[in-house]
């Protein structure tokens, strides 16, 4: 059972650091018109492609959808969701979807670093869930403690967040050992340091290993990602402005009723959606966004949900530039706007 949960709950985390994948999306014209079509209600049609299947990391969207947020405000929003294959910057590029959803900061700072003309408009998680596991441990009480061990990375990761490890714990590569999304070399190496998602290896480890993982979310340890971002071609954005300000009012709405309200009828769309998708697996998940303030801290707490801040790109650029990733001379700031939070504008 253990191989057969973990790529239930993982397959989508070897995209989820990337974003390199970006083939097309310098197509993305910046000039034109590119009004979003209107249905027979008059409501403007949005698509709205996910990083991958429906799951709870997705649940303020459905959230918004099931409780009829988005309609209020105008909007016939279609969730496309995501999967093996799919890559959401070349769905905005060839016009396929509205609006898209990036996993971690490195996707719009990619964008940028490709010349395409798309930005992160919102921020729906503050912390990126990327976590780090390791066997139980009383002397492992941060991440500087896993000095020296072997960490499982899958490639994605070792440009993504392990530059970011080794520049702030002097971490080196030669730790590096190869992840396949398979628990068991994991298992086998109690010393072993495996990559994860908070709220999806830890239980999986739980359920089908039989004990409690150590886990260390590297948000906690200052990793300065966002996640669940929303992402818009800047044509777009500029053409349908108050669409899609209304898109991430109701994404707030659906958010906030997602983590502290009634989940059931969110949960019962994603289900349908994503049929693999299991209600205990979702509660579990929801609890640990909800107890880790994923959604609702950091610069949501002063700013409302979906908040995003100069500071904390500039801290992302920083350490990432410094470590040859970017060019220093990349105009970080084309990455993101706020221009269309609520409250903006």
């Amino acid at each position: 059972m253990i191989q057969r949960g973990n790529r239930l709950l993982t397959r989508r985390r070897a995209m989820a650091a990337g974003g390199a994948a970006l083939l097309g999306v310098t197509g993305l014209s910046a000039c034109g018109r590119t009004e979003a079509p209107v249905d027979e209600q008059g409501r403007v049609r949005l698509r709205f492609a996910t990083d991958w299947r429906a799951q709870a990391e997705h649940g303020g969207f459905y959230q918004a959808l099931a409780s009829g947020a988005y309609e209020k405000r105008g909007l016939n929003v279609q969730i496309v969701q995501g999967g093996p294959g799919v890559n959401v910057p070349q769905l905005l590029a060839s016009g396929a979807v509205e609006l898209g959803m990036g996993s971690n900061s490195f996707i719009p700072m990619n964008l940028v670093a490709a010349g395409a003309p798309v930005k992160a408009v919102a921020a729906f998680f503050q912390k990126d869930p990327q976590v780090l596991i390791a066997h139980p441990d009383p002397a492992l009480e941060s991440i500087a403690d896993l000095a020296g061990r072997p960490f499982l990375l899958a490639d994605a990761s070792i440009s993504a967040f392990w530059v970011w490890l080794k520049a702030r714990y002097g971490f080196t590569d030669d730790q590096v050992r190869k992840y396949t999304f398979n628990l068991a070399p994991f298992l086998a190496d109690e010393r072993a340091v495996q990559q994860g998602y908070l709220t999806s290896e830890p239980y999986t480890i739980e359920q089908e290993a039989g004990f409690e993982p150590k886990v260390f979310l590297l948000a906690d340890e200052g990793y300065p990602s966002y996640a669940a971002m929303v992402l818009a071609p800047n044509a777009f954005a500029r053409d349908n402005a108050a669409a899609l300000r209304s898109f991430i009012a109701a994404s707030a709405e659906g958010w906030r009723d997602y983590i502290r309200g009634d989940a059931s009828a969110a949960d019962a769309l994603i289900r349908k959606d994503n049929p693999e998708m299991t209600q205990p697996i979702l509660d579990q998940a929801r609890e640990k966004l909800r107890q880790n303030a994923i959604v609702d801290g950091g610069d949501a707490a002063l700013f409302g949900l979906g908040a995003m801040t100069e500071e904390r790109w500039k801290a992302f650029f920083d350490v990432t530039s410094q470590a040859g990733v970017y060019d220093p001379s990349l105009n970080w700031r084309d990455a993101f706007t706020d221009n269309y939070l609520p409250g903006r504008g």
